[in-house]
């Protein structure tokens, strides 16, 4: 799957052409091979507190989120980018004694992970945060990527 996506050409996402063609490649060629893995591990006979069967059955119930970024060609094939730019603040947090509670730790790793992501993508993070807050106020359930932002900034 990794080959399929350095096929196409330019930083991730890309412009409209570039999400084309991620998607049509990844509809061609990631796809088949994900409907392989599925069908292995639905076949798969295990007991199910082994670990075998565990990890099996974790995969299956988070299938579709696994699989996800064979429809949208903004979803990355995986999250290490996120992971790479939120180790900082994870060593700053641990050097800091964390965030008081879990539900601060929890609601500053949200953040963190908005702001990082903001900025993945060329958006200014403040003005995201300020699009994604007014949309799910007006808008209850509606989610604001930050690409739409930079889509809207652009055609302006």
């Amino acid at each position: 799957m990794y080959a399929v996506e350095r096929l196409v050409p330019g930083p991730f996402p890309g412009d409209a052409a570039a999400q084309a063609l991620r998607q049509q490649l990844r509809h061609e060629r990631s796809k088949p091979l994900l409907d392989r893995i599925w069908h292995w591990a639905t076949v798969q006979v295990g007991l199910p507190r082994s670990d075998f069967g565990k990890a099996v059955r974790y995969m299956l119930e988070r299938w579709d989120g696994l699989t996800r970024f064979v429809d949208d060609p903004r979803v990355p094939l995986d999250n290490n980018a996120a992971e790479r730019v939120l180790r900082g603040p994870v060593v700053g947090r641990k050097n800091h004694y964390g965030s008081r509670s879990l539900r601060g730790t929890q609601v500053a790793a949200l953040f963190y992970t908005l702001c990082e992501t903001a900025k993945l993508v060329g958006v200014d993070p403040r003005a995201y945060l300020l699009r994604a807050l007014s949309t799910a106020i007006a808008q209850p359930g509606a989610v604001t990527l930050p690409d739409d932002l930079l889509a809207s900034t652009q055609a302006a």
